[in-house]
């Protein structure tokens, strides 16, 4: 049996060269369980002026579709689901962190730090070389090991659309 693990990997490296050819940045792809649901989410994000659209959601689906019953990387039913980050989306990987330096970002940590278990700071990107995710609060550089963040994601001011 394929293990779960692997899915989101193998369905990447199929995913990324369409992407590149339609000029969409992989920003995600994960297996996952949704009430009795299996979900395969691959999610695209852009460059171009308006972001992702509907349109390129279903272009990319169509396109990944036949390339994924032909690899046939999962054994169980799922559904194929193609979508942008959106505005307010959870920053996993290093590629998320340096595209979204300058935004707003909530932390959320293990442990408490400095007596707080979050903490809300604008991105400055992310250390690479430490693993380390680095803010700003108050024009103050703060840097944090990425083990000790449960979770980061972008913020968006919904006041001021």
């Amino acid at each position: 049996m394929k293990q779960k693990k692997n899915i989101a990997g193998v369905v990447w490296d199929l995913a990324a060269p369409l992407c590149e050819e339609f000029g969409y940045i992989l920003w995600d792809v994960e297996y996952v369980r949704e009430g009795a649901d299996m979900i395969l989410r691959i999610t695209i994000d852009t460059d171009a002026e308006g972001g992702i659209t509907i349109d390129d959601c279903e272009k990319l689906h169509r396109a990944i579709d036949p390339i994924l019953d032909e690899a046939d990387p999962i054994e169980e039913a799922y559904m194929l689901a193609v979508s942008s980050p959106g505005v307010e989306r959870t920053l996993t990987r290093p590629l998320h962190f340096r595209r979204m330096a300058g935004e707003d970002v909530n932390l959320r940590f293990y442990a408490a730090v400095d007596g707080s278990k979050s903490l809300r700071a604008t991105l400055e990107g992310y250390d690479e070389e430490r693993d380390e995710i680095v803010v700003s609060v108050n024009g103050e550089e703060k840097r944090f090991p990425a083990k000790a963040v449960a979770k980061c994601e972008t913020v968006f001011d919904w006041q001021n659309i």
